[in-house]
């Protein structure tokens, strides 16, 4: 048996004994894995290449933004109804989720199932989108700060809506 072989029989033994039956697509993971730490490095080498430099420390007020947008971002992203034409080579549509928002469930296979849980999970897409925000914050603060403070405002906007219909609810009885 060949280096090659030997290599691919252990992963697959691995795969076997961690999955216990279950599909995990573990190469897909790794495959996800690398996208992320491609998309670091590219930040970085745009970073370098634009004369930018990580700050010592972010402001409060910063991170109050970030983390509304990221949220925000990460929600368009995965359950958002109009972008649902994205995602569905991944995964089929369960139903509504209400506010505009769509349950969807995993159906493709392979590499292409770890991209569809990505797509679908806001906790794991938030992971990237925080990225994103924070290396803007970096390479273009103005323009990210432009860009997140929208999305703050419409996670402010949403509350707001929820709240309100809430409360025409509980008037009328």
């Amino acid at each position: 048996m060949g280096i090659a072989e030997s290599v691919k029989s252990r992963a697959r033994g691995v795969r076997e004994r961690y999955a216990r039956g279950e599909d995990r697509p573990l190469a897909g993971y790794l495959s996800a894995l690398g996208g992320y730490g491609s998309l670091v490095a590219a930040m970085t080498a745009v970073g370098r290449a634009v004369g930018a430099r990580v700050p010592e420390r972010i402001a409060p007020g910063d991170i109050a933004v970030t983390t509304l947008a990221a949220h925000k971002a990460s929600r368009i992203i995965t359950k958002d109804a109009v972008l649902s034409p994205l995602r569905s080579p991944f995964v089929r549509f369960e139903g509504p989720a209400g506010a505009g928002e769509v349950n969807e469930s995993v159906t493709a296979e392979g590499h292409r199932h770890a991209l569809g849980e990505l797509v679908t999970c806001p906790f794991c897409t938030a992971v990237w989108t925080t990225t994103l925000l924070l290396g803007g914050l970096v390479i273009a603060p103005r323009t990210t700060r432009l860009v997140s403070t929208g999305l703050a405002v419409v996670t402010g906007v949403d509350v707001l809506h929820l709240l309100y219909d809430r409360l025409k609810g509980a008037v009328e009885g």
